[in-house]
């Protein structure tokens, strides 16, 4: 009985506060205007406002019906923007960098589902060891940063993913094996393995040796977390590893981990530009990354 296109007539009517300012807004001649509102008060049996008064006044119908306009067009025009961005964001870009060798554990698969319900959307992604990515990601070069090392920029947004430990990891046989924490100073004599990055964007670094003023005796690089452990295994060196990519190897006894002082915990965020936070298929990303992070790994918090 009630159309949508009579609420937003009534609602230009109230605004305009005349027939012939509402036809022209509606783009409506005099007579189809006069035409609409005669049917609805007929429809309805009862009159909507007061002809020749100026600005129109509205009837106790007609009030009733201009609340329902208030709380349904905004509804309907929010709905409408929505349905119009789905669409947009169906064949949207997710272009991202990776400041976390290990992520790549699980963030193949969280991208896997991820392609299964957007489809259209365009993926690919880089190392983010040797460049910076936040800027890059500020310049549109990017669309997406996984990172534990927030930068205040007022035109970047970091979601939260999860709350997760930096472990050591050593040989079964090293005496570090038998402490029940490790401080900074049980590395100073230590050859120290760690991936292929800067030593300075290391989280044992910024937030354990360098508060500490402690310089390991050794560096080494291995490409890949198994290559760490592998070596790790075999006494040539100890790492700092997030607890949920050395869970299975501690558990099969190739080394043993132990927390870094009290437990040096750090949350893992995925950056993206501000303006685009309430994009639908970022939104989806960030739903399917906490999802698949929280059920297959192991000793991570929700953040």
């Amino acid at each position: 009985m009630i159309e949508i296109k009579h609420l937003r007539t009534l609602s230009v009517l109230r605004d305009t506060g005349s027939l012939t300012a509402t036809a022209n807004t509606l783009c409506l001649t005099q007579s189809a205007l006069s035409h609409q509102l005669k049917d609805l008060e007929q429809r309805l049996g009862g009159q909507l406002f007061l002809r020749k008064t100026r600005p129109v006044k509205f009837t106790a119908e007609g009030e009733i019906l201009l609340r329902l306009a208030d709380d349904l067009i905004p509804r309907i025009s929010k709905a409408e923007h929505e349905l119009a961005s789905l669409k947009e964001d169906a064949h949207g870009r997710l272009h991202m960098a990776i400041e976390c060798h290990s992520c790549f554990q699980w963030l193949m698969p969280a991208l896997k589902e991820y392609q299964i319900h957007w489809p259209s959307v365009t993926l690919d992604f880089s190392s983010g060891f040797g460049f910076e990515p936040l800027p890059a990601l500020s310049a549109g070069e990017l669309d997406l940063v996984i990172t534990s090392d927030i930068q205040a920029r007022s035109e970047v947004h970091f979601e939260p993913l999860f709350d997760f430990e930096m472990r050591l990891i050593v040989s079964p046989q090293s005496p570090l094996a038998n402490k029940d924490y490790i401080s900074p100073e049980d590395l100073a004599d230590q050859t120290m393995l760690s991936y292929p990055v800067q030593k300075g964007r290391l989280d044992v670094v910024k937030h354990f040796l360098q508060p500490a003023e402690i310089e390991p005796q050794n560096w080494k690089q291995a490409d890949n977390t198994l290559m760490l452990v592998q070596m790790v295994s075999a006494g040539l060196g100890v790492a700092a590893l997030p607890n949920w990519a050395i869970y299975d190897f501690a558990r099969q006894g190739l080394i043993v981990s132990k927390p870094l002082g009290d437990g040096l915990w750090r949350r893992l965020f995925a950056a993206i530009r501000a303006s685009e936070r309430e994009r639908h298929y970022l939104q989806a990303f960030f739903a399917t990354a906490k999802q698949q992070c929280q059920t297959h790994l192991e000793g991570i918090k929700s953040a």
